[in-house]
């Protein structure tokens, strides 16, 4: 009895001292053998949730497990992405982040995780435009007409903004800063607040990626667009053109969602969490659902999203610093 409980230990401390990734390799073979959840940090509606939950109907078909979608809105999305960053990283929690995840390090003088360093991305979902879009009362329809037009009244032109340092906040002060021009910024708690006061003529202007809210306004007449913020111009309204095109040379204000484990994630759950998500996202059904509301399919490689997560937070840092925006 003695030898037999001598070698057990011995065979204990010997697995012991393997490598992490060969103890959990039974765990990752059988990735994934229970229930997961995608936290979205934001509210029911837009590009992030509208991604996380195509990819909670299409997945469990493909793994045969259910995934649902938890939405933890709070602290300019902190709140959700928090609960990430403290999650095991054994692939059953996930973060479906929007543009907010690379802005929130210059808008914020502390945040509970490091952006970089507490996630591992899996692929950036969906591009989402934004449209600016200024009340019929104002005399722009252009443009080229409306930075005139705030040029000739400077700072008197209001625009609204779904909170302090979100991204179309952020667009604003960039457009401004691009036309050297001096806008006001009248923040509200979320998108459809400010939407309510430019339609009732007490804004100017504004920045939203609610194209389905926006849109049919646009359509009857009671908004003007006056351009798209992608680079291109979006199926969903082919007439509007981009702020590039119609007057700013190199404008460029998307928002995203994209999708993001905890960091420490293996690379065999990151891989195989990767190949279907994409698998589905570039599915001709998806494409045509997410296009609805102007969002574009990416569904890029974790090495693409990493990039591009890197490269929007130095964006966003210069547009903040010179903008004079203080962090909260």
């Amino acid at each position: 009895m003695r030898c037999s409980i001598a070698a057990a230990l011995r065979i204990l401390s010997a697995f012991a001292l393997l490598p992490a990734s060969v103890q959990q390799a039974p765990a990752q073979d059988n990735y994934p053998a229970r229930p997961i959840r995608i936290i979205v940090p934001t509210a029911a509606g837009g590009g992030s949730d509208a991604s996380a939950r195509l990819v909670s109907q299409e997945l469990p078909k493909r793994w045969r497990q259910p995934v649902v979608v938890e939405n933890r809105a709070g602290a300019g999305t902190i709140v959700g992405t928090e609960i990430v960053a403290k999650a095991p990283a054994d692939g059953y929690t996930l973060l479906m982040a929007p543009g907010a995840f690379a802005t929130n390090p210059s808008t914020y003088r502390k945040l509970p995780f490091d952006t970089l360093r507490d996630f591992a991305p899996i692929s950036q979902a969906v591009a989402v435009p934004q449209l600016i879009c200024v009340h019929p009362s104002v005399p722009a329809r252009t443009v080229k007409e409306l930075i005139a037009l705030a040029k000739a009244r400077p700072g008197e032109l209001q625009y609204a903004a779904a909170g302090h340092g979100t991204l179309p906040h952020l667009t604003m002060e960039l457009f401004a800063l691009m036309a050297q021009i001096r806008l006001v910024n009248v923040p509200y708690k979320g998108g459809a607040p400010g939407i309510i006061d430019l339609l009732g003529g007490r804004l100017s202007l504004t920045a939203t990626s609610s194209m389905s809210l926006v849109i049919p306004h646009v359509r009857a007449g009671r908004l003007r667009a006056i351009g798209v913020t992608t680079a291109a111009r979006i199926a969903v309204l082919p007439d509007i053109p981009t702020i590039a095109e119609a007057g700013l040379p190199g404008f460029e204000a998307v928002q995203w969602a994209g999708l993001l484990a905890p960091a420490g994630t293996s690379r065999e759950i990151i891989s195989k969490l990767h190949r279907e998500v994409t698998a589905i996202l570039r599915s001709p059904e998806a494409r045509e659902r997410l296009a609805r509301d102007g969002n574009e399919v990416v569904a890029g490689s974790p090495e693409q999203f990493a990039a591009f997560i890197r490269a929007e937070i130095v964006k966003w840092a210069k547009v903040v610093k010179a903008a004079g925006i203080e962090p909260e």
